[in-house]
C-alpha cells in the first residue's frame, strides 16, 4: 500500500532541498538562530519572555509594509514618516499630561491626520519616481527627517506654543532629547495581561496585532484589495482595465503610513521613553529587514512572512550578544553582528530578487 502523495513529498529529501533553495534567507536565518540559541545557553523562560515581548511590540510595524508591496511600490522605507507622525502625537499628549489608555487612544487618533497628510505627499512623490520607489522613499525619509528636526528643535516653544519646562530644552524652545511616557507607559500591554509560569503575555497587544492580520486578510478580499493587487501585478493592464492606478498607489502608501504610526505608538508605549530625534531613525530599516528575513520579496509579501521574519530577526537579536559573550568574551561583538545582519540581509534579499528576475 503506497503512502499518500503529501507524505511522500514531506519525506523526500529532494523536497526539503527545493524548499531551502526557494527560501534561502529564512533557512539561513533559522540555522543562525538555532546555532545562536545553542551557543548562548540562555534560560528558556527568559528567551520566551523576550520573544513574546518583541513580537508584541514590533509585529505591527512590520505588517505595515505589506500593502505597498502588494500594490507594486516595493519596500516602503518611507514608513519612517508614520513613525514621525506618532512621535508628534506622543509629544502633544505628553505635554497635555493625559493619562492611561485615554491618552494612548487620543495619541492614535491625533497621529492619523498627520500620517494621512504625509502618506498622501509620499504617494505623490513615489508616483513620480516609478521604478525607483524604494530609493525615493528612503531619500524622502531623510528629507522629512530634516523638516521634523526643524519643527521640534526650533519651532516648538516659539511658533508652536509650549510652555512645559519638563519637555523644553534649557533655552526655552525645542523639545528635549528624550521625554518619558510615564502617563501611559504599558497602558496597552497591561490592559489584558497574564503571566502563567512566569511567562508574561500581553494579550491586549497581541490581540491588536491579530486584529490587523485579520483586517489585512479581509482587505485583500475586497474590491479595493483586488484592485491594489492588480496594480501591483501589472500596472499597465490595470490602467487599461479602467483602474485609477495613481490613486490606488497613493491609497496604499497612506494605509502603510497610518499603520506605521500606530505601530510606532505600540512600540514606544512598551519602551516607555521617546528619543525625540532618533527613535524613528531605524524604523524602516529594521522593519524591512525583518520582512525580508521571513522570505518576502520586493513584489510579494504576506502576513505569514511578516510574522515569521519578525520572529527570526528578533530571535537572532536576542541571542547574538549572549553568543558573542560565550564565544569571544565580549557581548559587543554580538551587537556589531546584528547591525551587520540588519543591513546585510537587505542587500542579500534584494540581490537574490534581482538575480531571480533575470
Amino acid at each position: 500500500m503506497r503512502a499518500p502523495a503529501a507524505l511522500r513529498r514531506s519525506t523526500n529529501p529532494g523536497a526539503w532541498s527545493k524548499l531551502a533553495m526557494e527560501n534561502p534567507v529564512p533557512v539561513l536565518f533559522l540555522a543562525l538562530c538555532l546555532a545562536g540559541v545553542l551557543v548562548a545557553g540562555m534560560h528558556p523562560v527568559f528567551l520566551i519572555n523576550e520573544m513574546i515581548g518583541r513580537m508584541a511590540r514590533n509585529s505591527f510595524l512590520v505588517l505595515s509594509l505589506i500593502i505597498p508591496v502588494q500594490a507594486g511600490l516595493g519596500l516602503n522605507f518611507g514608513i519612517v514618516l508614520g513613525a514621525m507622525s506618532a512621535q508628534a502625537a506622543l509629544a502633544a499628549v505628553t505635554h497635555w499630561q493625559l493619562p492611561g489608555l485615554f491618552g494612548l487612544s487620543l495619541t492614535a487618533l491625533l497621529a492619523v491626520p498627520i500620517a494621512v497628510a504625509l502618506g498622501a505627499f509620499a504617494g505623490q512623490v513615489l508616483n513620480g519616481a516609478r521604478g525607483r520607489e524604494m530609493i525615493a522613499s528612503m531619500i524622502l525619509g531623510f528629507f522629512m527627517n530634516g523638516v521634523y528636526q526643524l519643527v521640534f528643535l526650533f519651532m516648538v516653544g516659539t511658533v508652536i506654543p509650549v510652555q512645559n519646562p519638563v519637555m523644553l530644552l534649557p533655552q526655552g524652545f525645542g523639545l528635549r532629547n528624550t521625554f518619558e511616557l510615564t502617563s501611559f507607559k504599558y497602558s496597552l500591554d497591561n490592559l489584558l495581561f497574564v503571566a502563567p509560569g512566569g511567562i508574561a503575555i500581553p494579550l491586549a497587544t497581541l490581540a491588536v496585532v491579530t486584529g490587523l492580520c485579520l483586517a489585512m486578510r479581509w482587505l485583500f478580499n475586497t474590491k479595493l484589495g483586488q484592485d491594489l493587487r492588480a496594480v501591483g501585478s501589472e500596472e499597465h493592464v490595470a490602467a487599461v482595465a479602467g483602474l485609477k492606478t495613481n490613486r490606488l498607489r497613493i491609497t496604499a502608501v497612506i494605509f502603510s503610513t497610518v499603520l506605521a504610526a500606530w505601530g510606532q505608538i505600540i512600540f514606544l508605549q512598551n519602551i516607555g521613553t521617546v528619543n525625540t530625534y532618533n527613535s524613528h531613525d531605524q524604523t524602516g530599516m529594521f522593519a524591512i529587514a525583518a520582512l525580508l528575513v521571513g522570505g518576502a520579496t520586493v513584489r510579494r509579501a504576506t502576513v505569514g512572512q511578516a510574522l515569521l521574519g519578525t520572529f527570526l530577526f528578533h530571535l537572532l537579536f536576542i541571542v547574538s550578544p549572549f553568543a558573542g559573550q560565550r564565544l569571544l568574551g565580549s557581548p559587543q561583538v554580538g551587537e556589531y553582528f546584528r547591525v551587520f545582519i540588519a543591513y546585510g540581509i537587505i542587500c542579500i534579499a534584494l540581490g537574490l530578487h534581482s538575480w531571480r528576475r533575470r
